[in-house]
């Protein structure tokens, strides 16, 4: 009996840590490439371009996208739909356009579970051949989100994918 009450106490942790947990998250990631600021910004703000670095959208080549108004332009979305349930179904779309500086984009999650989320891909010049990439997603949690981040340590989860995410730009940039 007393085992099954430890047990039960060590499950019931993330739920009561869930409910004082923060309600918002950040993560953010950045790294140096080797090319031009606005040779960098201009590949990173055609969403299509998600396709060859994106860990998330690479997780499932067969998913199904769609695609509304002028990539690189504020209105655009990028919306997909995979029967694998780590990418789920959802849509991107630019919010903000700062030429040359950055790209704001909303992104909404309908599958395995319903939020809305912002990404931000800032660019700075550290040298004339130099780009820092820094990669801001923020959103907020509901009480099932905040078990989950509790459970499956999400923000190292979502950072290492955004890290290797970034890792696989830089060596295409590089090329």
């Amino acid at each position: 009996m007393t085992i099954l009450i430890i047990i039960l106490i060590i499950i019931a942790i993330p739920f009561v840590l869930g409910a004082f947990g923060a309600d918002d998250f950040t993560i953010e990631s950045s790294i140096i490439i080797h090319k031009p600021k606005q040779q960098v910004y201009d590949y990173i703000k055609l969403l299509k371009n998600q396709d060859h670095y994106s860990k998330w959208v690479m997780a499932d080549p067969a998913m199904r996208k769609t695609f509304t108004g002028t990539d690189g332009t504020i209105g655009f979305i990028y919306a997909w739909e995979s029967e694998n349930k780590q990418v789920g179904q959802g849509a991107q779309e630019i919010i903000r356009l700062t030429e040359g500086e950055s790209m704001d984009c909303e992104v909404r999650f309908i599958k395995p579970f319903t939020g809305t989320s912002y990404t931000t891909f800032e660019t700075k010049t550290i040298s004339p051949e130099q780009t820092d990439v820094k990669w801001i997603f923020k959103g907020t949690k509901n009480y099932m989100m905040k078990v989950m981040h509790i459970l499956f340590n999400l923000q190292k989860v979502l950072k290492k994918d955004m890290d290797t995410s970034l890792a696989t730009l830089k060596s295409i940039l590089e090329k």
